[in-house]
């Protein structure tokens, strides 16, 4: 049971190369349509069980992002083998999303030494429009849903999931919005100034113990603030 979610992913996986032969073999728009289909349920149910039965991880969810990354660019493939001048027309803003998206994996795996796995909201409403795009294309072969709005909300998640790499203080997965990202890092400060502030009494009982034997350094010792252990009997 609680490898259910690994298999749901690991079966994306196989699915994107899936997608690859079907569009260089046998491009059958059925066959397209039950890849995305299988897709789409496999992404939303990997996660719903892992919260389910409590053992979301990390290293689950970082693979969970690497196998999205693994299925868009598969069925780009797809879309790029069979609809060349689609992507020819959309050329520039597919180079800037291409862009992007090395420039935050470089700039989290610089920061964190790894990738970023944020799964962020931006990121869930891209995959929908994905999603809709490749449907249209691959199975209903045609261009209706627009490309260009669907780049463009690519890069604005790309930008989002830059921000939230730069806010961070520290790695983490599963942060919705560059908002949360704020938050999380203004309590990394505050907890960190506090551990900061309680370390300044254990200097100054040191100094009280010190006064205890030289009168003329008692001008020295501090009391120690309250809520924070002084060390002192």
């Amino acid at each position: 049971m609680t490898q259910i979610p690994l298999l749901l992913t690991l079966l994306r996986a196989g699915l994107a190369l899936g997608v690859v032969l079907l569009a260089l073999f046998a491009p059958v728009p059925v066959a397209f349509a039950a890849c995305l289909a299988v897709a789409a349920v496999s992404d939303y149910f990997d996660g719903a069980i892992a919260r389910h039965l409590n053992i979301v991880t990390p290293r689950l969810r970082r693979l969970d992002s690497l196998v999205d990354l693994l299925f868009h660019l598969a069925a780009l493939f797809a879309l790029w083998w069979l609809y060349p001048q689609v992507i020819a027309r959309h050329a520039g803003l597919i180079a800037v999303l291409a862009g992007l998206g090395v420039a935050r994996y470089a700039f989290a795996y610089a920061k964190f030494r790894r990738e970023a796995s944020y799964h962020l909201w931006s990121s869930k409403v891209w995959g929908f429009a994905l999603f809709l795009a490749f449907y249209s294309l691959l199975v209903l072969q045609s261009d209706g849903i627009g490309i260009m709005l669907v780049l463009a909300l690519g890069i604005l998640a790309g930008l989002e999931d830059l921000a939230v790499s730069v806010v961070l203080r520290e790695w983490r997965t599963d942060v919705p919005t560059l908002f949360h990202a704020w938050r999380l890092s203004r309590t990394a400060d505050a907890l960190a100034s506090a551990r900061l502030g309680c370390s300044a009494p254990a200097v100054s009982a040191c100094a009280a113990g010190q006064a205890l034997h030289s009168p003329a350094m008692a001008v020295t010792a501090v009391s120690p603030p309250s809520g924070c252990n002084s060390g002192l009997p």
